[in-house]
């Protein structure tokens, strides 16, 4: 699928949130500045969560509530070379049947997610938009 705007991107995660209920594991895989927050953001709007989603860079992730009583859990492992503590987190928000949790740079946490995952890559083209597969 080709994105050519940040409207597009917000949009493409809106009609993508009809798509998933809890419990889904979502990662997503894509190079600094290409889209990936600008998705969670368009994916927590069509959950209904008015809350601004904001990049989980620095807090390494941010949790939100939805009007149906479960949760979105955002993580971004970009700073980390261990997830340390953060894989006990991370494994109770995988496990949480209420919960749809999405991960940003997995590198450093990919053996503690689980197969049935969706991938999500996001790559820039030639033109300055984004294709995403």
């Amino acid at each position: 699928m080709k994105i050519d705007s940040e409207q597009e991107m917000l949009d493409f995660g809106r009609k993508y949130a009809t798509k998933i209920k809890p419990p889904t594991v979502i990662e997503l895989i894509g190079d600094v500045g290409v889209g990936k927050t600008t998705f969670v953001r368009g994916l927590a709007k069509g959950l209904g969560i008015k809350e601004p989603i904001t990049s989980p860079s620095f807090t390494i992730s941010k949790t939100y509530a939805m009007p149906s009583g479960n949760r979105l859990v955002h993580y971004d492992f970009y700073r980390l070379k261990d997830p340390g503590l953060m894989a006990e987190d991370l494994n109770e928000s995988i496990s949480d049947k209420n919960t749809i949790t999405i991960i940003e740079w997995s590198d450093t946490v990919s053996d503690l997610l689980p197969k049935d995952r969706i991938i999500i890559k996001i790559a820039y083209d030639e033109a300055g938009g984004r294709i995403i597969s």
